[in-house]
């Protein structure tokens, strides 16, 4: 599973209760994953490609090449 490379956001963990929360049973631990590109990035003179999350992207962390 890819990491962003600049906040270091990975893979979260949370509980997935059903809708009428009436059984205990259906409770599960759900794996919500970030939303990570492979974007070329410039870091210094030379381009890379590197993982990027789209929060990362939008907010202007990296310069893309």
């Amino acid at each position: 599973m890819a990491k962003c490379n600049i906040c270091e956001k990975g893979m979260n963990f949370g509980r997935k209760i059903s809708i009428t929360r009436s059984q205990v049973s259906r409770r599960a631990l759900a794996q919500q994953k970030p939303n990570v590109r492979k974007v070329r990035v410039i870091e210094g003179n030379t381009p890379k490609t590197q993982y990027v999350c789209t929060s990362c992207l939008r907010n202007g962390a990296v310069v893309r090449a």
